[in-house]
């Protein structure tokens, strides 16, 4: 086996996804905790925290204890490399949680015991159907009363359509939780209230009928002996090749705020999850173990650090190596672009780093030239799918209260739709500045990183429109026919993308209806 493939298989790259206040962000914590990426868990209390998740570092994070960016952040574990990325769970940042599950090979999916499926965990879990990527589930929480163990289950298979199967099991909830019993490796690990580390290792039981069970749970034991009994009758057994194909998650329980299960749960996940895979360009399939380096960029992000207003491109490695000061084809400019230097994150620390493997994400500093979705390969021109830009479901017109600072609102609008966060239309008649968003809360978010990062203050007014759709069209003379006659409906998006915007469905309906030859687009890939 050469270097580069056992550097391939050491990787994994996956996700947390979760609806909010599942406990997300503490859960990535612990997993860095165990890593030593950091040395001491923040826990994030909505707005009350004094000291913040690592990876929630953006001001309007804070103040709303939320996760709105997708933080990328690495760390070892045993002899594996893992690259964990933690996805905004707010439903107003699908947009961004859905490109960062193009750059993964697996999920790992929290559930407040609870609470059950949440509407945003159903949403997430489409896309990465769409892409049949493998789930680990972890319900959170045990250490407070919800719901049976066994209604769960069935919850997340009613609701998720995905099959259950529990790798450990809880003995009691809430001020009964005493541990859970790892059904994978035959043992019990017991759960001592406020007892952060040093957690018992386990205690092997291989046979539930041992006494030594009603030593140490008393009349839990009984309870325990029943509950698996019943699981192993009503549940599949699991099947590597079931979850690796996306079909089913094993199931563990836990309690990440009291670091209990979690180490459980990274031990299985380094094990069963998958090392990078695969990825579907556009003429071909491009192997992890080929030699020329490919990638590509599936996130933005400005000013990480405002002292250097800085943007830095996140990027997926698909094949070869990544050497420092290499020569790779920017497929969309078609220039051949040298990577000076190149980062890594490790939690809350940047890193400069001189070569990386397929799975990692590295992050190219940008200068406006590198958009969402571009490839680079050092070869033949490649183009990775399914990287797209979504038509937004809300409008707002953006009003600047000093004229003076238009030069400064033009740049901090362009860098801000770089990064996927809002999109930004001009509309052809007037000089109006619309944004479109699929949730409102990005509104905000724009206007507060207006005034921090660029200097500008700006609030939002609604819009008259409440549709978009981009259009293209191979005759030219019906294009411009077209555009004569809707003028007051045509703006360009921040790509030059010529968009059609309307108030109503039933005016798009109309405008489709008078204009067959014209197609109108909901998504739109970056070229």
């Amino acid at each position: 086996m050469n270097h580069n493939t056992k550097e391939i298989n050491k990787r994994r790259t996956f996700g947390i996804i979760s609806h909010p206040d599942a406990g997300k962000t503490t859960l990535t914590e612990k997993l860095l905790l165990y890593g030593g990426a950091i040395q001491q868990a923040g826990a994030v209390k909505a707005r009350k925290a004094e000291r913040y998740a690592t990876s929630d570092w953006m001001a309007i994070e804070k103040e709303r204890g939320i996760s709105v960016t997708t933080s990328v952040m690495k760390f070892n574990y045993r002899d594996f490399e893992i690259n964990l990325l933690d996805t905004p769970g707010h439903q107003d940042f699908s947009e961004d949680t859905y490109r960062v599950l193009t750059a993964v090979d697996s999920a790992l999916m929290v559930i407040d015991s609870a609470k059950g499926v949440e509407p945003q965990t159903e949403k997430l879990m489409e896309v990465c159907r769409m892409r049949n990527t493998p789930i680990i589930t972890f319900i959170n929480k045990l250490d407070r009363d919800g719901m049976s163990p066994i209604d769960i289950l069935d919850d997340i298979e009613d609701k998720l359509q995905v099959e259950c199967t529990p790798l450990s099991w809880p003995i009691g909830m809430g001020k009964n939780f005493n541990g859970v019993y790892n059904i994978y490796n035959k043992e019990l690990h017991l759960f001592k209230a406020g007892q952060n580390k040093n957690i018992s290792d386990g205690i092997i039981i291989n046979d539930l009928s041992d006494s030594k069970l009603d030593d140490i749970l008393g009349i839990q034991s009984d309870e325990l002996r029943e509950d698996i009994e019943l699981i192993e009758g009503a549940t599949d057994p699991f099947e590597l090749d079931h979850y690796l194909n996306g079909t089913q998650t094993p199931v563990f329980f836990g309690s990440a705020v009291n670091n209990f299960g979690v180490k459980e749960l990274l031990n299985t996940f380094v094990e069963m999850s998958p090392p990078p895979g695969p990825r579907a360009a556009v003429t071909r399939e491009v192997s992890p173990y080929e030699e020329a380096f490919s990638g590509f960029a599936f996130k933005i992000q400005a000013n990480m650090d405002p002292a250097h207003r800085d943007r830095i491109a996140f990027l997926r490695i698909c094949s070869g190596k990544f050497t420092r000061g290499m020569k790779v084809l920017h497929h969309r400019l078609g220039k051949i672009v040298t990577f000076a230097n190149a980062t890594i994150f490790m939690a809350n620390e940047r890193e400069n780093v001189s070569e990386a493997y397929p799975g990692d994400i590295i992050g190219i500093h940008n200068h406006g030239t590198i958009k969402i979705g571009d490839t680079f390969s050092e070869k033949e021109p490649l183009k990775f799918c399914g990287i797209p830009n979504f038509a937004p479901e809300f409008f707002r017109k953006v009003i600047l209260k000093n004229p003076m600072k238009a030069k400064h609102l033009h740049k901090g609008l362009t860098q801000l739709a770089e990064e996927g966060v809002i999109q930004v239309f001009r509309p052809v008649a007037t000089n109006d500045y619309i944004l479109g968003a699929v949730g409102i809360l990005q509104f905000d978010i724009t206007m507060a990183r207006l005034e921090t990062e660029y200097g500008v203050a700006a609030v939002y007014e609604p819009s008259q429109y409440n549709v978009a759709r981009w259009i293209e069209c191979d005759d030219p003379k019906k294009m411009d026919d077209f555009e004569k006659n809707n003028k007051n409906n045509l703006a360009r998006d921040a790509e030059g993308a010529k968009a059609f915007l309307t108030t109503s469905e039933w005016q798009l309906e109309y405008g489709m209806e008078h204009w067959p030859g014209i197609e109108f687009y909901k998504t739109r890939e970056n070229n």
